[in-house]
């Protein structure tokens, strides 16, 4: 199974992919946990998906807040937040990973019924979903196994549940969903935002409608934000509206109670000067100006050194999701001092090793492969709606690891987690599946994230490719992206056999 995320690296030489583990340890979920070192100290504002709690994780900050949220959307405390849900933070933050929150907002993107688009399956298994598309309210939204989800999985979200979505604008209109919860039907009380459809304005009628759908406003319509009536004739303007459904014109549609400006306002400047937040990215570098734009903002690279791990300009494309450090300029440009990757581009699945469970490290090893958790890690459980850390993965558990790969100091390579989703182990298996890019191959073995699985012809399918092809490229400078599936004989042993290798790309 490839890893579902939006974006995968474009195909790499094999000496191309210069990429550095982030030395700090850390890791989302609850209880105590270490954080990450080296980052950059600010004051202004933290915006992005919470990893953890313990206080809030940010952004790989742990910020320490009053418990208190800013909310018109029914949440004010602290603990009836989620991982996966995005907030803005205003506060103070250092570069040992720690910080303190002034003030905690948190602002739903949808809520509403969702109507179900299409679904994307498993190449090998098409029960199983790979990534969504549903509607709220004609509101495109696409989730995958990057997306939180409570109260439901990807699985098993369908038609007509009631959901509230946190989540990003993406360039063609359509949303990406961060978080996505289960809450009761009331259709008092829904939100969507949207593009204002060209020439759907009627001030007489007081109607518009967003993507398609009829949005009617009256003299009690709260227009916030500094929004106006007027404003609504401006050519691409995005709104937030929240209301309840009703009738407009014999259709149904959304009786407006408020109407401002969309989320891209979480990103605006404070007091301070500084930000740091996760996106996907809007337009593609610009090498005239050296720019890009993301969730509002442009965006200025002043040089290559901002990036982190490997990423370049060339890789800011459309749809990719970074997360960006940097300071406000005098004409509301950020100046990025940090740019780092945010989307998973491999993903390994079966049986932790539980002896392998290293807490100080925050590591542990599913197939051979050294997973390592971060204050930027999401953990999980498909079933389970508490809040769960790397601690509560001891036990009989499968888990489903979302990654980035990254090289250690010492030549290795380390799986550096995104999100780890836990399930209950149905059987003491020795079952595995791993997605990465091809590291080595030899006439016997091939190698991805760092682990070597026997894999020759007569022993081993492969699918999608030969495997003399697949040796022929990887010389060639080449890194297929791969998926093996594979076992460990006899368990215990670190000795593994592949099953089957297809090609992914």
């Amino acid at each position: 199974m490839k890893p579902n995320t939006m974006y995968r690296y474009r195909s790499v030489s094999a000496g191309a992919l210069v990429v550095v583990l982030i030395s700090g340890c850390g890791g989302g979920g609850g209880g105590s946990v270490d954080v990450a070192e080296g980052g950059i100290r600010g004051t202004g504002a933290s915006v992005g998906p919470v990893s953890g709690f313990g206080s809030v994780f940010v952004n790989g900050i742990r910020f320490e807040t009053d418990g208190s949220v800013t909310s018109d959307d029914g949440i004010s405390r602290e603990d009836q937040l989620d991982e996966g849900m995005i907030l803005r933070i205003d506060g103070q933050w250092r570069a040992d990973g720690e910080g303190t929150a002034e003030q905690v907002e948190y602002d739903d993107t949808f809520r509403g019924e969702v109507v179900i688009v299409s679904e994307t399956f498993d190449p090998d298994d098409s029960s199983i979903r790979e990534s969504v598309t549903f509607t709220v309210y004609g509101q495109t939204i696409v989730a995958d196994k990057q997306t939180v989800f409570k109260g439901m999985s990807l699985q098993t979200i369908d038609s007509g549940a009631f959901v509230r979505v946190s989540g990003w604008r993406l360039p063609d209109g359509r949303y990406r969903a961060s978080y996505v919860g289960s809450l009761e039907v009331s259709l008092d009380d829904v939100e969507i935002e949207g593009r204002i459809d060209d020439s759907s304005v009627d001030v007489d009628l007081n109607r518009f409608s967003i993507n398609g759908f009829p949005v009617e406003y009256d003299n009690t319509t709260n227009f916030g934000d500094g929004l106006t009536e007027s404003d609504l004739n401006a050519p691409g303007l995005v709104v937030e509206v929240e209301g309840r459904i009703g009738s407009v014109d014999g259709a149904s549609g959304l009786i407006a109670n408020n109407i401002e400006q969309d989320e891209s306002r979480r990103y605006q400047r404070g007091d301070d000067d500084d930000i740091e937040f996760a996106g996907p990215v809007a337009t593609a570098f610009d090498d005239a100006d050296s720019t890009f734009t993301i969730n509002g903002l442009t965006v200025l690279v002043p040089d290559d050194a901002v990036f982190e791990d490997g990423l370049t300009s060339a890789d800011l494309q459309p749809g990719l999701l970074i997360q960006v450090e940097g300071n406000f300029l005098a004409d509301g440009r950020v100046e990025a001092e940090e740019i780092d990757i945010r989307d998973a581009n491999a993903q390994v699945e079966g049986p932790i090793n539980q002896a392998s469970i290293d807490f100080s490290n925050r590591t542990f090893l599913v197939g051979g492969v050294l997973v390592r958790v971060t204050p930027l890690t999401i953990i999980t459980d498909d079933d389970d709606d508490q809040r769960i850390g790397l601690a509560d993965l001891s036990g009989a558990f499968d888990v489903e690891v979302e990654g980035i790969e990254r090289s250690t100091n010492g030549g290795g390579v380390i799986l550096e987690a995104t999100k780890v989703e836990r399930e209950i182990e149905d059987e003491a298996g020795n079952e595995f599946e791993v997605t990465g890019r091809l590291g080595a191959i030899d006439d016997t073995t091939v190698t991805v994230l760092g682990v070597r699985i026997r894999a020759v012809e007569g022993e081993t399918e492969f699918d999608g490719i030969q495997r003399d092809q697949l040796m022929a490229d990887f010389e060639s400078g080449e890194r297929p992206l791969i998926e093996v599936d594979y076992v460990e004989q006899p368990s215990g042993s670190s000795n593994f056999v592949a099953d089957e290798v297809e090609l992914e790309d």
